[in-house]
């Protein structure tokens, strides 16, 4: 194991150079990004493997080397016998509001340690606070536990002595459908919701039934429709799809707090997140999205300039609505 994880650590440092510097110096032309696209196809190979534990080793060796910077303390959590783990920048900072972060991988993998490629750059950027929480996966434990772990580290956040209006939710893919779900959860239970949504690359409809899993098929580099089948079917077999604690697409979003959307121009995901915006304006919800060119599926991860400018811009949403 420690000989297969250093070659994986060699193999992810030469090919975030090698991203890095392709991105850095592509112009716009198709070829440029078509070698890109080929690129990330390449790293994400690198992750995904059909045994499960595999795959999900994978992404906590990448979270590790990705994450190593001594700008940033992580601390442990015990969140009811829930894994958690604080991210904090190393320097004075904002005490006063906290971002929960809901980790994506499709509800069947993913931990704070891999979701610390997000989690490092919000405390970063923003300079506050980040509790991220290993909510419980399927298919061992498939809906409703991980939105039962969400309520869990929601209270847990408010029993230190944070309100909701001191809260702003964050996921990316799944963990976007989570941060919704547990919005939609505390409306039902007529408690206070979050001061506010941050959304990158949401999975918002498990029917797929949105258009770009057609017209971006080809296109997408990280997903695809077999694979998001296997995560419906592991999370949710035999359930009804259009439950809005499932798919939070179908659900009452009156009264949401303000959310802001990011998604890749090309990812399947992104009818989920157009036509969740349309969603929110049409119940009048405080609502931003932003379409990012030739991007993928939480491309905020990659060690690149669109995923620098998108991280400040996720920050601005933030301090907008903390003001």
């Amino acid at each position: 194991m420690g000989m297969e994880m250093e070659r994986e650590r060699e193999i992810l440092t030469k090919t975030e150079i090698e991203v890095g510097k392709d991105i850095e110096e592509a112009d716009s032309t198709d070829r440029k990004m078509q070698g890109l696209m080929n690129l990330i196809r390449r790293v994400h190979g690198m992750v995904e493997n059909t045994d499960i534990e595999k795959h999900r080793q994978s992404q906590d060796h990448i979270g590790t080397i990705l994450s190593n910077t001594k700008s940033i303390e992580y601390r442990e959590a015990d969140i009811g016998g829930m894994y958690g783990e604080w991210i904090s920048v190393n320097r004075a900072h904002m005490k006063k509001y906290v971002l929960l972060h809901c980790h994506g991988g499709g509800y069947s993998t993913g931990s704070s340690l891999y979701a610390r490629t997000l989690t490092t750059k919000l405390a970063e950027s923003t300079s506050m606070d980040v509790l991220c929480f290993d909510y419980r996966l399927a298919p061992e434990h498939p809906y409703p536990a991980a939105l039962e772990d969400a309520m869990k580290a929601w209270d847990y956040l408010m029993l230190l002595g944070y309100g909701a209006r001191d809260v702003v939710v964050t996921g990316d893919s799944a963990g976007g459908n989570l941060a919704l779900a547990l919005t939609l959860k505390l409306k039902e239970q007529k408690r206070l919701l979050p001061r506010g949504i941050l959304l990158m690359s949401p999975w918002t409809d498990l029917t797929s039934g949105g258009k770009s899993f057609q017209t971006k098929a080809e296109a997408d580099p990280v997903l695809n429709c077999a694979y998001i089948d296997r995560m419906v079917q592991a999370y949710a077999a035999g359930r009804d799809l259009k439950d809005p604690l499932i798919s939070p697409l179908f659900g009452n979003c009156e009264g949401f707090p303000p959310t802001y959307i990011q998604v890749g121009e090309n990812e399947i995901l992104l009818s989920d997140a157009l036509r969740l915006h349309r969603t929110f304006v049409e119940k009048n919800v405080s609502v931003k999205i932003d379409i990012y060119p030739g991007m993928w599926h939480v491309f905020q991860m990659s060690p690149i300039r669109a995923a620098r400018a998108a991280m400040d811009k996720n920050a601005e949403f933030i301090f907008d609505v903390c003001r």
